[in-house]
């Protein structure tokens, strides 16, 4: 099967320019054979590529990765490790399904912290919780919602009215939110990077090596633009880029974000908004509605609006458009900061499948996938590549039955009916979220 379309965003993503030189991994230059072949070095495929080198310390494994292990998708996110499924249900089948996916966020938590703490990596790695924020009266009811369905799981939380906020966020845009404490908060191409340089011995990781053909039937064979790596078996790790490949059936498409950095504020600037840590804010709608984070550097970051992205492409104007956006919508939530000026903005890739649910597990003999983040990868798609290391190799683990209550993926017209339906979607949630903005 030929690769149809590669990423490609015209823009900097400001996490790894805050970072500066970086080691820098090669590209395949040659024909290598190995055990495993994974593709796609994000969170999903490096859990994937590290749990089978530890359970098979013998065996080698190889990572292709199109871009740079510090610019690809995972490392373009906002950097939120969540800990907490968004929405509950009030059945006791949406309960148990919420708890199948808040053990499975927990795993994925804590096994990156494990890997963090071990081999000390330096990615800003905070414990701040994280803001569940609404702007108007009319997502009260969410609110409320949200905080009965934490009760219903039995996790803490505290409620903030306008007041509260203003002192814990500097800000008095919001009118309420939920927090909970238990949210990590990172700079994901530093996490990414660190991910990678700690790998077991037995694993290899390529960088700027696209897979351009891949076949499946007998040996795995890959080519990429200045090599080839034959394997006995695949890992598909690739998200957003797995639409219009046969194995997947369409039940995957792509959406592009964008985010902006700030420069760091001066200590007058700090002083305009108090004496506040550093925290992370979601809205009450992820499609419409701002996520916003203060960073120890004392940087703000603001995330705002996604755009449907089957080709994989986000240009350069594009990205100023956005650019431009997320500075009117800073000054509309900071108007005593008119003067901080803006550092960085890009774009990344999430997968969005049509249930939430991933597409995970076997595609066909020898070929494993984890795709479809739905846009909260970290945790998840670091559980999901672990676990299915474990599926790969008949071990056993509980949260296995975890993952299949948790679903698979359903069936996605096909284009153009998919992007009529996308967009007609995503335009009814813009406006009836408009309040938020």
């Amino acid at each position: 099967m030929k690769i149809k379309n590669l990423p490609l965003d015209q823009n900097i993503n400001g996490w790894a320019a805050l970072r500066g030189d970086t080691t820098r991994h090669p590209a395949l230059h040659s024909k290598v054979t190995a055990d495993w072949l994974v593709i796609g070095a994000g969170f999903a495929g490096l859990a994937f590529a590290r749990r089978i080198a530890e359970l098979r310390p013998h065996e080698h494994v190889v990572v292709l990765e199109a871009l740079d292990v510090a610019d690809n998708a995972s490392a373009r996110n906002s950097g939120f490790v969540i800990d907490l499924p968004h929405t509950v249900g009030s059945t006791s089948a949406e309960l148990e399904h919420a708890n199948a996916y808040r053990r499975l966020l927990q795993y994925g938590l804590h096994h990156l912290k494990e890997t963090v703490d071990k081999h000390d990596i330096a990615c800003d790695w905070l414990n701040s919780g994280k803001y569940h924020c609404a702007v108007s009266e009319q997502f009260d009811g969410e609110i409320a919602h949200y905080q009965k369905e934490l009760t219903t799981l039995g996790e803490s939380f505290e409620y903030l009215d306008n007041a509260a906020l203003k002192q814990r966020l500097g800000t008095s845009f919001y009118r309420s939110a939920v927090y909970t404490p238990n949210c990590i908060l990172v700079n994901p191409a530093a996490l990414i990077s660190g991910l990678v340089a700690t790998l077991p011995e037995n694993v290899t990781v390529y960088a700027h090596s696209p897979a351009l053909q891949i076949d499946t039937q007998g040996t795995i064979r890959a080519e990429t633009p200045h090599g080839e790596v034959r394997a006995r078996k695949l890992m598909l790790a690739i998200n957003g880029a797995a639409r219009g490949l046969p194995l997947f059936k369409g039940n995957v498409f792509a959406m592009s974000t964008f985010a902006t950095l700030t420069e760091p504020l001066t200590p007058e600037q700090r002083r305009l908004i108090g004496n506040i840590s550093a925290w992370g804010s979601t809205p009450v709608n992820a499609l419409a509605g701002a996520t916003l984070r203060y960073t120890s550097d004392h940087r703000f970051l603001i995330r705002e609006h996604v755009n449907f992205a089957p080709g994989l492409v986000t240009s350069a104007v594009e990205t100023g458009r956005h650019a431009r956006r997320h500075q009117q919508l800073f000054a509309r939530i900071y108007p005593q900061l008119q003067d901080v000026n803006m550092a960085y903005t890009w774009s990344g890739l999430i997968s969005i499948t049509r249930n939430g649910a991933p597409v995970w597990g076997n595609l066909s003999e020898n070929v494993y996938s984890s795709a479809g983040c739905n846009g909260s990868g970290s945790s998840k798609q670091s559980a999901f590549g672990r676990l299915l290391a474990e599926h790969a190799l008949g071990e056993d683990n509980p949260l296995l039955a975890d993952m299949a209550a948790v679903g698979r993926a359903n069936f996605l017209p096909p284009r153009p009916f998919l992007d009529v339906g996308v967009k007609s979607f995503m335009a009814r949630e813009r406006w009836r979220s408009r309040s938020e903005m």
